[in-house]
C-alpha cells in the first residue's frame, strides 16, 4: 500500500492535474491586479521646411512610456471568478481522492490475487503428484490383474488434465505478478496473508448507504461542480455590468516635433465603460451557463445514485463470500471423507479407480473453492471500504509520508510573479 500511495503513475498524475488545477486561482486573482506595460520607440525624420529660404531638418525622434491599467469594478467578475476557481480546486482534490482510493483497492486486488494464484498453483501441482502416485498404483494393480487397461487410462487422462490445469495456474499466477508490479512498482516477493478490513467497516448496509452519501469522494467533487457552474452563471452575468477602470500613463520623448524638443507627459483617467448591446452573445452565453448549471446538478444525482449501487453492489458480495468460505470448509471436510472412504473401498474392490479420481477431484475444487472465497472475502471488503468512501492510507493506517494538496495550493495562490514551480522546475 505504501509502495503504491508513493508511485503509483495513476495517482502521480492525478496529483500533477490537481496541482495545475491549483493554478487556476492566482489567475482569477490577476483580475484584482494591475497590469502594467511599458514601451519604447526610436525613428528617423527628416523635413524641408520654407522660411524666406529652404532649409532640411534631420532628427531621431525616440521615447519611452509606462502604462498602468487597473480595473476597480467589473460586476463582481473577479471576485465570482476567485470563487469559481476555488469550487474547481476543491473538486480536484476530491478526484484525487477517489483515484487514491482506486489505486489502493487496486493494490489490495493485486496482492490478493498473487497470493491467491500462489496458492492455487501449489494446490495443482500437489494435485499432480497424487495423480502420478494414483496412476503407478493402478499400473501396478493392472499388471497384477486387479484392473483393467480402462482404469489406467483414466488415470492417465486425469494427469494430463492436472497438468494442463498447472500450466493455465502458472500463466494466471504470471499475470497476476505482471499486474502486481504494475500497480505497486516492484516485484512481489514473500508475500503475507492479509485480513479483511472487518473492524473498521459499518455495522449494516443501511449505515454504509449514510457514510457513503456524507463523505464519498465522486458526490464531494460533483457538489463542487456544481458550486463552480452556478459561479459561472454569475461570471457571464457580470459582462452585463458598467466596468470602472483607471490608467496611469507616464512617457517622455526627445526630438518631440522638431530637433532638440523634449516632452515629459503625466496622465490619470479613470474610465466607466457600460455595454448597451453586444449583438446577444452575452445573454445567450448567461442561458447556455444556466443549462450547464442544470446538468451539473442532475450529475450530481446520478453520482449519488452510483455510489449508493456501488455500496450496495460491494456489501452483497461481502456478504456471499462470508457464506462461501463457511460453505467450502464445510465441502473440503466432506471431501475429504468421502476421499478416505472411497479409496478404502477401492482396495477391496467395491469402487472403481474412477471413483477414486472423482473424489480427489471433488476435494482439489473444494480447496480451490475456499482459496477463491478467501480472496474474495479480503477483496470484497476493501471494495466496500472504497464504496463508502473511506479507503484512504490515513484510514488504513499506512506509515507512510501523507501527500498535502493543500500545501501546493498556498504556495501558488498569492503568487505575483514567476515561472518556476514550487519544486523548482
Amino acid at each position: 500500500m505504501a509502495r503504491a500511495y508513493r508511485s503509483n503513475p495513476q495517482l502521480n498524475a492525478q496529483r500533477a492535474n490537481t496541482r495545475s488545477v491549483d493554478e487556476s486561482v492566482p489567475q482569477a486573482l490577476s483580475g484584482y491586479r494591475p497590469k502594467i506595460t511599458a514601451s519604447s520607440d526610436v525613428g528617423y525624420q527628416t523635413q524641408d521646411l520654407f522660411r524666406n529660404s529652404w532649409s532640411n531638418d534631420k532628427f531621431f525622434p525616440r521615447g519611452v512610456g509606462l502604462q498602468v491599467d487597473q480595473t476597480l469594478w467589473n460586476g463582481n467578475r473577479t471576485s465570482n471568478s476567485v470563487r469559481r476557481a476555488d469550487s474547481t480546486v476543491l473538486a480536484s482534490r476530491e478526484t484525487l481522492r477517489n483515484t487514491e482510493q482506486s489505486v489502493l483497492l487496486d493494490g489490495a486486488t493485486a496482492y490478493m490475487d498473487v497470493l491467491r494464484d500462489t496458492a492455487i498453483l501449489s494446490l495443482r501441482k500437489n494435485n499432480i503428484e497424487v495423480l502420478e502416485e494414483q496412476l503407478r498404483q493402478t499400473r501396478d494393480r493392472f499388471n497384477v490383474g486387479e484392473v483393467t487397461r480402462t482404469d489406467v487410462a483414466q488415470a492417465e487422462a486425469r494427469l494430463a488434465q492436472a497438468n494442463s490445469d498447472s500450466a493455465a495456474a502458472a500463466g494466471n499466477l504470471k499475470a497476476s505478478l505482471g499486474r502486481y508490479r504494475q500497480v505497486i512498482g516492484v516485484d512481489a516477493k514473500q508475500l503475507q496473508p492479509a485480513k479483511a478490513l472487518d473492524a473498521t467497516l459499518p455495522k449494516s448496509l443501511d449505515a454504509a448507504i449514510a457514510v457513503s452519501q456524507a463523505e464519498h469522494p465522486l458526490i464531494s467533487a460533483a457538489l463542487h461542480t456544481v458550486d463552480a457552474a452556478q459561479l459561472a452563471v454569475k461570471v457571464v452575468e457580470g459582462e452585463l455590468y458598467p466596468t470602472v477602470a483607471a490608467q496611469a500613463t507616464a512617457s517622455k520623448r526627445w526630438d518631440y516635433q522638431a530637433s532638440n524638443q523634449e516632452l515629459n507627459q503625466i496622465q490619470v483617467v479613470g474610465r466607466v465603460s457600460v455595454p448597451i448591446y453586444e449583438g446577444g452573445d452575452v445573454y445567450a452565453r448567461v442561458r447556455q451557463a444556466k443549462e450547464t448549471l442544470g446538468q451539473r446538478r442532475l450529475e450530481a444525482d446520478q453520482t449519488r445514485d452510483q455510489v449508493r449501487q456501488s455500496v450496495v453492489t460491494a456489501w452483497a458480495s461481502l456478504e456471499s463470500t462470508r457464506e462461501q468460505i463457511t460453505a467450502s470448509q464445510a465441502q473440503i471436510q466432506a471431501a475429504e471423507t468421502a476421499l478416505n472412504g472411497v479409496r478404502e473401498e477401492a482396495k477391496v474392490g467395491q469402487r472403481t479407480t474412477l471413483d477414486v479420481l472423482n473424489a480427489q477431484q471433488e476435494l482439489l475444487t473444494a480447496r480451490v473453492n475456499l482459496i477463491t472465497a478467501q480472496r474474495n472475502r479480503v477483496v470484497a471488503s476493501y471494495s466496500v471500504m472504497s464504496a463508502i468512501g473511506r479507503l484512504s492510507t490515513r484510514q488504513l493506517a499506512v506509515n507512510v509520508d501523507q501527500y498535502e494538496p493543500a500545501t501546493h495550493y498556498e504556495q501558488v495562490r498569492d503568487k505575483w510573479i514567476g515561472t518556476k514551480t514550487p519544486d523548482g522546475r
